[in-house]
């Protein structure tokens, strides 16, 4: 077999050589498109700028301004009910009503006692007088005038004991009808007409509750203390959802702010007046609690999804005019699972992703999903809550 000389294989080999570059080239060039420019579904949402509260969320009970468990101050037997269980009642309205007999009795012999009493006061009195009128002339034994002082005197003792004992007697028997310390709602009574009252026993008759205004007790993390502090001059709104499936809250009042932290829980508790004209609220009840502690005029607001964390801070995409994506950094004053307050890094009317921003790479194109609904996202924050530091 001939032998080639090495100036023959020369060619050969540079053919071999520019085949394979172009076979490199030609799958680099097919597959950089699909590679560096994927495209990205996500959704988005405007940059607003509006109003925005700053409140605290809390979930709360329901409780009485006033609670007064009925008792009677007298024992007897109970003789009249003057009312029903759930019966709205008014103030020093009768509810129980106890035998009379043996307290008229009782103020009868009070004032017989006084009256009689009454009587030889006046008989020891004059003579008190005569006596001294004989001591000054010098008539009557010195030990015969103390002796009418000293009768007198006790006898104006026994009428003040008589009064008394009057005043008891008649407060006894005013105690035999039992009536309403407060206006509120009744509950069930624990006694039935024909039964025996202990005096002034701790079990109560029948319990009522004040329900105009109510009051609203909830807690807040000690951390938010200085804000509560902060803001409450300014007269905080407390708003509340009277039930879970009820959409419309109700306005109040901060009425109260404890003067400690819980050591056992390390939170504050803070309570909230409601007039609570259409009975909404009831006692025991629990409730979603917003403690509005101011409303920020022409906040810069994003929908919280937006926000990312990484080594650097808190960013957002934005999305630029050619379908593309920018990450830039942003800073959040507060934010809850609704919305974000942003102070820094965006301008009302800009657009960034909501959803799918994880999935962006340099260089990639969006496709956004639902413009429409992107919109109003922004202000969809506004209608579900406040923002929380």
């Amino acid at each position: 077999m001939p032998r080639c000389s090495r100036y023959a294989r020369v060619p050969f080999l540079a053919a071999t050589l520019l085949m394979g570059v172009a076979v490199l080239m030609s799958s680099g060039c097919g597959g950089k498109a699909p590679l560096r420019n994927p495209k990205v579904p996500v959704t988005v949402a405007k940059v607003v700028q509006r109003p925005m509260p700053y409140a605290l969320q809390a979930t709360g009970t329901v409780e009485p301004i006033q609670t007064a468990n009925v008792g009677s101050q007298v024992g007897g037997v109970v003789t009249r009910i003057a009312f029903r269980e759930g019966d709205e009642v008014r103030a020093g309205q009768p509810l129980f009503e106890l035998d009379p007999r043996p307290f008229r009795a009782a103020l009868l012999q009070a004032q017989g006692a006084l009256a009689r009493d009454r009587a030889q006061l006046r008989t020891a009195q004059l003579a008190e007088e005569r006596a001294a009128s004989l001591f000054r002339q010098n008539l009557l034994a010195q030990s015969d005038w103390d002796t009418a002082r000293s009768t007198a005197d006790g006898l104006r003792g026994t009428v003040e004991a008589d009064s008394a004992a009057a005043v008891s007697a008649r407060l006894n028997l005013e105690y035999s009808t039992i009536r309403s310390p407060i206006a509120g709602r009744a509950g069930r009574f624990m006694v039935h007409v024909g039964d025996y009252m202990k005096a002034a026993t701790s079990d109560p008759l029948v319990t009522v509750n004040q329900l105009r205004p109510i009051n609203v007790r909830f807690a807040v993390s000690e951390s938010d203390r200085r804000s509560v502090e902060r803001y409450r001059r300014g007269n905080p709104r407390v708003m509340v959802h009277a039930s879970s499936d009820d959409s419309t809250e109700i306005a109040g009042r901060l009425a109260f702010v404890d003067n400690a932290i819980d050591p056992a829980t390390g939170t504050l508790t803070i309570k909230g007046e409601f007039p609570n004209a259409d009975g909404r609220l009831w006692p025991g009840e629990f409730v979603e609690v917003r403690l509005v502690l101011e409303v920020q005029k022409d906040a810069i607001v994003v929908p919280f999804p937006a926000i990312g964390n990484g080594q650097q801070g808190t960013y957002v995409y934005v999305v630029n005019p050619d379908s593309s994506a920018t990450m830039r950094p942003v800073t959040v004053l507060r934010s809850d699972d609704v919305s974000a307050v942003i102070t820094s890094g965006l301008k009302p009317g800009e657009t960034v992703v909501t959803d799918g921003q994880f999935r962006i790479s340099p260089g990639s194109k969006l496709v956004i999903r639902d413009m429409s609904a992107a919109r109003g996202a922004g202000a969809a924050g506004s209608r579900k809550g406040a923002a929380r530091r």
